[in-house]
């Protein structure tokens, strides 16, 4: 069933606490935000070096999170392996593979490995996510007929039988299904405002909460603006999820709960049946939502600028990465 997002400044608790800019971190102060369940204090700092200043460099990715807690965000500099109290652990792939615009993580049997879309590049690729080392690239597959001038993935995600969906969402707008070898499958999604095609199919992830899983899609910007929309991994609609979200970009599923970045600046966290439980981080200001240029000195403590990767924790914490010029991730802890 389609539901539309209510009025953000009625939905309950959106921030409480002070609101400080972040110019000096070892000085800000905790915000709480959200309502109920999904409560949430920031920390302020995490990740920041110990100059105080972020170690990113612009960033324009995702966030995933291993089964140990340590938290992978990808910058115009790589891929950043923090530990979970905000250390720096490694960093990898930034001379060849920087600009990675979506990750995911996933355990295999052989260990653990992080997938990501890379639009620029236009390629997806899988990581060993402890030695770096590239195992795996999708290109524009020819098997497909379809002869593409131009590819430019936005997402990635991985099916339990291990089948890779690619979404190439800043270009045609098919979803790509190859197998876990990287033999091309299958192929679906068309680009338009229709109720079956897609206007910039910007972010997607398994929707664990169905059973089968589903791929749950961000259609950013379809008309009416923003919307989730469920496919089976076998590439056919099942339906509209959620209309008006802004521009969501990405999601993240934890047990019940998927937490959906929008551009505008805030996460919407939806429950099982997706009725709307938060808003996290609403950024009232149009100078500096949306907006990938505001420096580190006037980023605001619990407010977003324009959220664009998000990923749980094992205690179900919340990590959010900002399409930001000086490159912002920030953790979100759980109140429990």
């Amino acid at each position: 069933m389609r539901r539309s997002l209510i009025p953000l400044a009625i939905l309950c608790g959106l921030l409480v606490g002070p609101v400080m800019p972040l110019v000096a971190a070892e000085h800000a102060q905790p915000v709480r935000m959200g309502c109920g369940a999904m409560t949430f204090d920031t920390v302020p700092g995490w990740g920041l070096g110990d100059d105080g200043k972020s170690v990113l460099g612009s960033t324009h990715g995702g966030v995933a999170v291993d089964k140990a807690g340590n938290v992978y965000t990808s910058s115009s500099l790589g891929i950043f392996c923090f530990s979970p109290d905000g250390k720096v652990i490694r960093r990898f792939l930034g001379d060849t593979y920087s600009n990675i615009h979506d990750i995911e993580i996933r355990a295999e049997e052989n260990g653990e490995f992080l997938y990501g879309a890379r639009n620029v590049a236009g390629e997806g690729i899988k990581v060993n996510a402890v030695n770096g080392d590239i195992v795996l690239t999708l290109g524009i597959p020819a098997e497909s007929g379809l002869n593409l001038a131009h590819w430019s993935p936005t997402a990635i995600t991985v099916a339990p039988n291990g089948d890779i969906y690619l979404a190439d969402g800043y270009a045609s707008n098919h979803i790509f299904r190859f197998d876990k070898s990287g033999k091309y499958l299958s192929h679906f999604g068309v680009h338009g405002n229709g109720l079956k095609e897609f206007n910039t199919a910007h972010g997607m992830t398994l929707d664990t909460r169905y059973d089968p899983p589903r791929l749950l899609v961000c259609d950013r910007n379809h008309t009416p603006k923003g919307r989730l929309v469920h496919y089976d991994l076998d590439g056919h609609f099942i339906e509209e999820v959620v209309t008006g979200l802004g521009m969501p970009t990405s999601a993240h599923v934890q047990g019940d709960y998927v937490s959906v970045p929008d551009l505008h600046g805030r996460v919407v966290v939806l429950d099982k049946h997706n009725t709307i439980m938060a808003v996290l981080g609403h950024n009232p200001d149009p100078e500096t939502r949306s907006n990938h240029n505001v420096p580190q000195e006037k980023w605001i403590e619990g407010i977003f600028n324009g959220t664009h990767g998000s990923s749980w924790d094992p205690d179900g914490n919340l990590y959010v990465q900002d399409w930001n010029v000086a490159g912002r991730i920030m953790k979100l802890q759980r109140v429990k």
